[in-house]
């Protein structure tokens, strides 16, 4: 039903305009689909599948192939709503989280049914094609009951306003919605007072608190021509600012790095660089993708995408003396600290550049395992079929886009490999996203 009597002209924005709808089934981003009585297709969030709401458009016009809204009444509410706990979830507030009036388990099942959507619509997979039974586990003591919210984030960016009053970015939005608290948050990032701090003349404070250590660190973005200030928080930490002449991320006192721990090793992670940000998704998906991978003495493998070599070295640590990683990382400071954390590992070679450029460099033609964690894109067409000509044995695909997986796994298929197994992991508790890994072999193989 629609609150306006008259209709729409062509171009006509429709911000503001509400509809009460049926809510269909759920999408990839965090919203669920419904349509208008003219069969415009919303992406509602702020509701759950079968329910019945008022959805007030916050984007789109009266000729766009689809409109984005907010449900702002709940006329009729599924089984699965519960109160969302943080006073800051919700129409028109933080964009943080996109499922926090989901019960636990409603959100992993919500998952799942996006990750079986993307197979289906992108690969042409069933479930039971790719080697998967459906389920998002849960990580390890994040199973917890409704209304209460696992404390995961180990790294927060925070938005600053123009008072220098903290807080988080709403949805698709530039702006800030002021909090003094994020229940996602863990406790290391919570303890350090962000919060109840002002932050004159800076745009953002990233906040990150190592899983491996005690190590404690802020990143500090200034404005144009902002002064840094001086930073008296409630636990020791390390500075570094990120430069505006070149963006680069430089030490101001402390560690320019925070050690972090994975697989019985530490990995030295600089300069804000890239780590699980769940403190239990390193060990998860390293077992999940030697479990997969099965590396045997003298493999010859590769990490590709491999950051500061958590990969690399849990491969390198189990394929004896005689057997190599080749990892592959395009972020200068990353093969550095990759580098550093290997360099135990005689057998294990870190190589700086991009995949598709670096790989036909290396004069490698075959292999016998692979693992790539690429960015939330993808792999692409191109990489996939030069990483497919090279026969590996086993394949093990990262990821944390059910898209993008979806997308490359089609590629893989032209390329001669099947998927053995899929396992999915809710690694991002009450947000939309979700961590994969895909195990691949070849298709001829128990065929």
């Amino acid at each position: 039903m629609q609150n306006e009597s008259t209709s729409s002209q062509a171009g006509e924005s429709l911000i503001g305009r509400e509809y009460e709808v049926e809510v269909g089934p759920v999408a990839h981003g965090g919203h669920c689909i419904a349509r208008t009585d003219e069969g415009q297709v919303l992406f509602v969030r702020h509701t759950l599948p079968g329910e019945k709401v008022i959805a007030r458009v916050t984007e789109g016009e009266s000729d766009s192939r689809f409109l984005r809204a907010d449900a702002v009444t709940v006329v009729e509410a599924s089984k699965d709503r519960v109160e969302a706990p943080c006073p800051y979830a919700g129409p028109g507030k933080c964009g943080g989280c996109d499922w926090q009036h989901a019960k636990p388990g409603a959100q992993r099942r919500l998952k799942g049914e996006v990750i079986t959507e993307q197979l289906q619509r992108l690969a042409g997979l069933t479930p039971e094609e790719a080697g998967w039974d459906g389920t998002v586990m849960p990580a390890e003591g994040d199973k917890l009951p409704p209304g209460q919210v696992p404390a995961w984030r180990t790294r927060v960016q925070y938005a600053i306003d123009a008072d220098g009053l903290v807080g988080l970015r709403k949805h698709r939005s530039h702006e800030v919605q002021p909090i003094d608290h994020c229940m996602i948050a863990a406790p290391g990032v919570s303890e350090l007072g962000i919060e109840k701090q002002d932050w004159p003349q800076m745009a953002t404070v990233e906040a990150i608190s190592a899983t491996g250590s005690h190590d404690r660190q802020v990143i500090l973005t200034p404005r144009e021509g902002g002064r840094l200030p001086l930073v008296e928080l409630d636990k020791p930490v390390s500075v570094l600012r990120v430069e505006e002449k070149d963006g680069g991320v430089h030490r101001v006192h402390g560690r320019a790095f925070v050690r972090e721990r994975a697989d019985d090793r530490t990995y030295r992670v600089g300069s804000g660089g890239f780590w699980q940000v769940h403190p239990q998704a390193a060990d998860t998906l390293v077992r999940a993708v030697m479990q997969g991978l099965l590396p045997r003495k003298n493999d010859m493998a590769l990490d590709l995408y491999c950051g500061v070599g958590l990969f690399a070295g849990a491969i390198g640590q189990r394929i004896g003396e005689k057997g190599a990683v080749l990892g592959i990382e395009s972020g200068k400071r990353a093969v550095e600290d990759a580098r550093h954390n290997l360099k135990d590992l005689d057998r294990v070679r870190i190589e700086h550049g991009k995949v598709d450029q670096v790989l036909p460099r290396t004069g490698i033609t075959e292999c016998d395992l692979i693992v790539l964690d690429p960015p939330r894109a993808g792999a692409g067409k191109a990489t996939v079929k030069q990483l497919a000509a090279l026969g590996a044995r086993r394949i093990a695909y990262v990821a944390c886009d059910p898209a993008a997986l979806a997308r490359d796994l089609a590629y893989f298929r032209d390329g001669g490999y099947k998927v053995r197994t899929l396992r999915a992991f809710d690694l991002f508790p009450m947000t939309a996203h979700v961590e994969c890994v895909a195990i691949l072999e070849p298709a001829g193989k128990g065929a």
